[in-house]
């Protein structure tokens, strides 16, 4: 078994602060931020208590990929990626929403769906959907970001009366979120691919609204096979899942969706492999390129150093 990367613990020249994520790393260094994408992984707000091996090289490469593809939609936090598991950019004060939006009804709409709801976060649903079809158009649906547990569905009517943002900022969020969408769409079907749900997250820097964290990942996004949707859909099967939804499906067969009282599986050796295999599976078909994997050789000083490097 490869070890993979569960935590860092660095300490940088004129340092400011360190937040770990589910998934993330972060440190901030004077106005710079630098993240680190560890192997960790999180379903239903928890993280596993395994890491899946390449898992943070895969993420940084995907959102690289797509940040640097969508620059001229929204302006993003990325300036640098020194290092596989490395980006280091702006630091920005995140707006604390974050902007899902569905193509197709699946993951937690689906589950919403299937109990009888018509509405999801104020926005209707058409009856006689089956898992999988296709919305009319893309919804926004968003969600509260949650420093700790939860985050929790959002309608845009309580988004203003609580004042996250303003009328104008949702406006330019939300113009934001389906441009980004259907950039996603179009650089997915050129791949064979169906970019079936996502979120983005934005924060502000020197007042403009800015792009941050990461897009059209497997952790934030959800994609199904192009070439056989339509048949799968004609026969009620289930879509093949490029994305962790399968995890969540895994740990649900397990006895757990993060509910009190619940106790997470432990994830056993050939199933980690198993979800490794699948993330790069899905940065092949993504992005085109074939994967290379990083040594995990002194992986932490190599990651420490290029961060004090670009950053010195």
């Amino acid at each position: 078994m490869i070890k993979a990367i569960k935590e860092t613990n660095f300490k940088f020249p004129n340092q400011e602060g360190f937040y770990k994520g589910k998934v993330r790393d972060v440190y901030y260094v004077g106005d710079k931020v630098a993240v680190i994408a560890s192997d960790r992984i999180s379903a239903f707000d928890h993280v596993l208590p395994k890491a899946i091996p390449y898992k943070g090289q895969i993420l940084n490469g995907i959102a690289t990929h797509f940040l640097n593809a969508s620059k001229d939609i929204v302006p993003n936090w990325l300036e640098a990626v020194p290092h596989p598991n490395v980006s280091i950019g702006k630091k920005a004060e995140p707006i604390m929403l974050e902007m899902v939006v569905r193509g197709y009804l699946a993951g937690h709409a689906w589950r919403e769906y299937k109990s009888g709801k018509r509405l999801i976060c104020g926005v209707a649903m058409p009856n006689g959907m089956k898992e999988g079809d296709r919305f009319p158009t893309p919804i926004i649906t968003p969600a509260t970001k949650a420093e700790e547990g939860h985050d929790e569905d959002i309608s845009a009517e309580e988004i203003l009366n609580q004042g996250i943002v303003s009328q104008t900022e949702w406006e330019e969020l939300s113009t934001y979120a389906i441009s980004l969408f259907e950039l996603g769409t179009r650089m997915a079907e050129k791949q064979g691919l169906i970019l079936v749900d996502t979120k983005y997250e934005f924060g502000k820097y020197n007042n403009e609204i800015i792009l941050i964290d990461e897009i059209h990942t497997p952790d934030s996004s959800r994609y199904y096979i192009l070439e056989d949707y339509q048949s799968r859909q004609d026969r009620n099967e289930k879509q093949k899942q490029l994305s962790k939804e399968f995890v969540r499906e895994w740990l649900m067969d397990n006895g757990f969706q993060g509910k009190e009282g619940q106790v997470m599986p432990v994830m056993p050796e050939e199933f980690v492999d198993t979800v490794s295999d699948r993330y790069i599976e899905l940065y092949e078909l993504i992005t085109g390129k074939t994967f290379q994997k990083e040594s995990y050789d002194d992986i932490q000083a190599d990651m420490s150093d290029s961060i004090v490097k670009y950053l010195s």
